[in-house]
């Protein structure tokens, strides 16, 4: 595996057959180590996205913070953080798929003792047109790596678009690399990671939303429901 250095923090395949807007050019060069996150959609408005979602946390913050003084029993305060909390996580993807920040990852943690095997697996797949829109790998650290997992991400051009991220997360359990229990992985849209929405962030809002033990409306369900 290729070692990480400043100029390689992610070692990267893109899908041939979807086009979309060079790296070079996508506005996701501007946002500080995000980088490297899926290939941009044409007319993405990222700028705008990160600001109205920064102002809509802000907003769940100052809920969350003020709510406990409102005298209510304890439960009810809790049922209203909740609620805010979801409002909140509808709104920022209802605001990046206007702004089509859209892509979205499947998130796999693998062995690092697996983990150039299940990239060859990955990379394939995805040139080949199998899987998503891209996905990446993180490199070997220079200096010796503690970790025991590395991390590979799927990326799907859609985080609305049921059919294709089931397709994909499908096509993972087929090769082995995901299932429904033990090898249960995770969606997440990219705009979560942009505004630093992850595990353990300050809001309580989960970092995921979707997993692989969930069922997924194939394209012969949509067409029958038409």
């Amino acid at each position: 595996m290729t070692a990480q250095t400043p100029e390689t923090p992610w070692i990267y395949v893109c899908n041939p057959y979807i086009p979309r807007v060079a790296k070079s050019d996508g506005l996701g060069q501007t946002s500080k180590d995000n980088e490297d996150e899926g290939p941009e959609q044409e007319g993405a408005r990222l700028d705008v996205v990160i600001k109205g979602g920064m102002e809509r946390l802000e907003l769940l913050g100052t809920f969350l913070r003020e709510v406990p003084n409102f005298g209510k029993p304890p439960s009810t305060t809790e049922r209203e953080k909740n609620k805010e909390r979801s409002q909140a996580t509808l709104d920022i993807l209802h605001l990046a798929h206007i702004g089509k920040v859209r892509a979205g990852k499947w998130i796999i943690f693998c062995d690092v003792l697996d983990v150039n095997q299940v990239w060859e697996v990955v990379a394939k797949a995805t040139a080949s047109n199998e899987l998503g829109i891209a996905a990446k790998v993180a490199p070997r650290p220079e200096q010796g790596d503690p970790r025991k997992e590395r991390l590979i991400c799927v990326y799907t051009k859609d985080f609305m678009d049921k059919v294709d991220i089931g397709r994909v997360v499908q096509r993972l359990k087929e090769l082995g690399l995901a299932d429904g229990k033990s090898k249960r992985i995770y969606y997440k849209p990219d705009v979560f990671t942009y505004l630093g929405i992850s595990g353990g962030n300050p809001w309580g809002l989960k970092a995921s939303i979707y997993n692989s033990s969930e069922a997924f409306p194939s394209a012969q369900d949509v067409v029958m429901t038409l």
